[in-house]
């Protein structure tokens, strides 16, 4: 997807880095070939502070301070492992009040793993508006923290920052929340049809032409309705979806059970192709016990979908476990492309890269002429993968792979 008319003159993206290659790829996508190097320094003074600078034309002195007069500033931010979440965060408010005390008629973040999304209530039962009634324990798991998400979207609005883009936050309190700050002004999307495309073109699964054989499973009742809705967007009539309760018995201790309220039992899946979905995993062990207890299907494929995927030593390890057969996920954490940080994992991972489709909701948001794309997005697989032909780029060419 590119512009159809080439780069906006009033569209800006930049980055809290300027080497970040995620926020490079949505600024190429979007018809931006300028470096953000060459758009915006990052400044450090000798005491370590931060001070952004977007660079103008040394000799103009008649449009000082308005040089992003009429623009829309994007500012992509994901994590890193050369700085932390709180140097990036902070970078973030930096350069959106940098853009508008210099003219920008509206900033954008886009934060693909929304940052301070895990502290998403607070040690009051009015610190956090959730789609469940808190009882005393879940008000004293918070007692003596912060309400962070609430602080950190004040902050990005005191900022100048007008819109938000994410993707995939699980957390109803955030997001209605975020709403609430950016009066409406908050875009969580969901790669519903991007994960649909790729379940129904690749080779990941077998199942029969309406689904059969064909088992979707949420890990517990608050993924119901987005598993529900990749259900739909499928469409195939015949696949079943099964729903799994989880009771912590301790901090990382689980036990797993088939929930009382799932659309279907085990009955008549033996030898199923299983597809657990999640939003984000970050020490793997529910995951690995959800997928052990699915075992008893017997599957014949057990596919572990996930939007943010923390590649932590402690879940790697976990999840070279062999009841995971390949794992789905996103490119929002950009450093699960490393293969270092994949480790013995990459014979399993599959990475879905969405900067182009990131791009074109950006653009939609902006109104923007764009050449639309129907799958914006590419294929990131290591050859250690069973699954590996070639290096595969491009949506489009999954049916060479099906085949």
């Amino acid at each position: 997807m590119t512009l159809s008319t080439g780069q906006s003159t009033n569209v800006v993206v930049v980055s809290n880095s300027s080497d970040n290659p995620f926020a490079i790829d949505v600024a190429y996508a979007m018809g931006q070939h300028e470096d953000i190097a060459d758009l915006i320094s990052m400044k450090q003074f000798m005491n370590s502070e931060f001070c952004p600078r977007f660079i103008s034309d040394e000799a103009d002195f008649d449009n000082i301070g308005r040089k992003l007069k009429g623009k829309s500033v994007i500012i992509v931010s994901t994590g890193s492992h050369v700085k932390s979440r709180q140097e990036l965060a902070m970078a973030n408010l930096i350069i959106a009040r940098a853009a508008k005390e210099n003219g920008a008629d509206r900033v954008i973040l886009v934060e693909p793993d929304l940052f301070y999304s895990a502290q998403d209530r607070g040690p009051h039962k009015s610190l956090g508006e959730t789609s469940f009634e808190r009882d005393i324990q879940d008000v004293k798991k918070f007692d003596g923290q912060p309400f962070t998400a609430k602080l950190y979207a004040q902050l990005l609005k005191l900022s100048g920052v007008d819109t938000v883009m994410t993707i995939h936050n699980h957390s109803d309190s955030v997001q209605k929340m975020f709403t609430e700050v950016f009066e409406g002004d908050f875009h969580n999307l969901i790669p519903y049809e991007i994960y649909a495309h790729y379940l129904l073109n690749s080779n990941i699964l077998n199942y029969g032409e309406d689904g059969e054989g064909l088992v979707l499973c949420a890990p517990d009742k608050g993924a119901r309705d987005f598993v529900k809705e990749m259900f739909k967007t499928l469409g195939l009539s015949k696949a079943k979806f099964i729903m799994l309760d989880k009771d912590r018995t301790a901090e990382r201790k689980v036990e797993i059970t088939l929930h009382k309220e799932s659309e279907h039992t085990f009955d008549g899946l033996d030898g199923a192709s299983i597809v657990l979905f999640d939003d984000m995993v970050r020490t793997g062990s529910t995951v690995v016990k959800s997928c052990q207890f699915l075992q008893q299907i017997n599957p014949e494929r057990m596919v572990f979908a996930v939007s943010h995927f923390y590649a932590s030593d402690e879940g790697r390890e976990r999840m070279a476990h062999p009841a995971i057969g390949e794992i789905l996920t996103l490119n929002t954490l950009p450093t699960i492309l490393n293969r270092d940080e994949q480790g013995r994992l990459r014979k399993k991972m599959v990475v879905l890269k969405v900067e182009k489709w990131l791009a074109q909701e950006l653009c939609n948001i902006l109104d923007l002429p764009q050449t639309h794309e129907p799958n914006p997005y590419k294929i990131d697989m290591s050859s250690k993968n069973p699954r590996f032909k070639r290096k595969i780029w491009f949506s489009e060419e999954l049916s060479e792979l099906k085949g």
